[in-house]
């Protein structure tokens, strides 16, 4: 199957001006690829799919390529920590594929930590080459004001996931984004981003996007979210210390409003329905993608039988059933189990390694730009929220985090 004629003129028409706005300006791809990270308009290609992330990432190697040494700022000591610990989670990931039951899956979860390595080297090159802060703050706003737009007209027009307070079914907003974890998981990246800029330089347009961006956090209910905010505001704390309050006013304000939707929505049903944050407790409202407790004793005993190797990348939802779980078929929802489960002791060793790496490498000069304060702040904050969610399977967020990665460790 190939993607229809439309489809791949649109495409074309993306990737040549991708393509000629970095040869323009290496900062305008990297502007690309954080505006059509959220949007991916997937388009089946044989056994895979065409995004515009993919075909971002192949129009900015092509607008970067046209200079002279434009690898060379990778050897740059600040971006060999998380190159390093992206090569080992690739090595660590590509290994199950002797032993997994279906490795075209493993062939696929390799292939996805390719992609994010690529797009970080992309990133972290272009911004070395060409850094403009600017340009990337006037993106960001854009695109989080887009995707908070598209996600509150699902409280009017309907979501694909609800929340039953009370038997009454409440919207849970997801907007571009895969479901509403996922976009809590978006958040978690780019709320601490625009926190940060708006420490160093405060804006109507950046204000605007803080308030909306806490305000669509709140209405996806998501604990992790929850959980991941907290940790980014609270590193956030850490690196600007009482700096952080010229930003309190937008951010309380969203998360208030948010917070009122949510008491509106409750009052429909009758109930505050704020069990949900500490019930975890099984569910028949679990649906195909089961619950938590029952994904992760599955997680766990499949793990106990392949300790070093793990089952392989992207096989536990079909090796599940071996648990006596069915009629589910998902990931672990918890990244550090899935890692264990599917990796076993070296995939987790290699996850734990990235994020400690880059947690380290972003935390020695947090201070020095918004931008490596907000991936460090972003990178707690997905860690944190991951214990419960397993995000980084997705593009959307794990690209996303790479990309930010590689803004932080090249800022100056």
């Amino acid at each position: 199957m190939i993607p229809d004629p439309l489809s791949l003129l649109a495409f074309a028409v993306f990737f040549t001006g991708a393509a000629l706005a970095t040869m323009r300006r290496p900062v305008y791809g990297v502007c690309v690829l954080a505006a059509c990270t959220p949007f991916a308009l997937y388009q089946l290609a044989g056994s895979t799919t065409v995004t515009l992330l993919k075909a971002g990432i192949a129009a900015v190697a092509v607008g970067l390529f046209v200079r002279p040494h434009a690898l060379a700022p990778l050897r740059d000591s600040r971006a060999r920590p998380m190159l390093l610990g992206g090569a080992a989670v690739i090595a660590a990931t590509a290994i199950t594929y002797a032993h997994a039951a279906y490795p075209g899956a493993v062939v696929r979860e390799t292939l996805k930590a390719v992609e994010y390595v690529i797009a970080f080297c992309l990133v972290y090159c272009a911004y070395r080459i060409d850094p403009d802060s600017a340009a990337v703050r006037r993106t960001l706003i854009g695109v989080t004001v887009v995707v908070c737009a598209l996600a509150l007209t699902q409280e009017f027009y309907g979501a694909t996931s609800v929340l039953l307070m009370n038997g009454h079914p409440t919207p849970r907003i997801a907007g571009p984004l895969e479901g509403p974890n996922q976009l809590a998981g978006y958040f978690d990246v780019t709320l601490p981003l625009l926190l940060a800029f708006a420490v160093a330089a405060q804006g109507e347009a950046l204000t605007a996007a803080i308030f909306l961006c806490a305000l669509t956090d709140v209405l996806t209910f998501s604990r992790g979210g929850a959980i991941g905010a907290a940790a980014a505001i609270a590193a956030l704390a850490y690196v600007y210390r009482g700096a952080l309050l010229r930003v309190v006013k937008p951010l309380a304000a969203g998360a208030i409003a948010g917070a009122m939707g949510a008491v509106a929505w409750g009052g429909i049903a009758h109930t505050f329905g704020l069990s949900r944050f500490w019930d975890l407790s099984p569910s028949a409202y679990g649906g195909g993608v089961g619950t938590r407790p029952l994904l992760w004793r599955a997680a766990w005993h499949l793990w106990r039988e392949h300790p070093v190797f793990g089952v392989g990348a992207g096989n536990f939802e079909r090796e599940i059933g071996q648990t006596g779980v069915t009629r589910v078929r998902t990931h672990a929802n918890s990244l550090y189990l899935q890692s264990l489960v599917e990796g076993g002791i070296a995939l987790f060793a290699a996850t734990i390694f990235l994020i400690v790496s880059a947690l380290r490498t972003l935390a020695r000069s947090a201070a020095r730009s918004p931008l490596t304060a907000g991936a460090f702040a972003a990178t707690l904050a997905l860690a944190a929220h991951q214990v419960v969610d397993l995000l980084v399977f997705y593009p959307k967020v794990g690209a996303w985090w790479w990309i930010v990665l590689a803004l932080g460790a090249a800022a100056e």
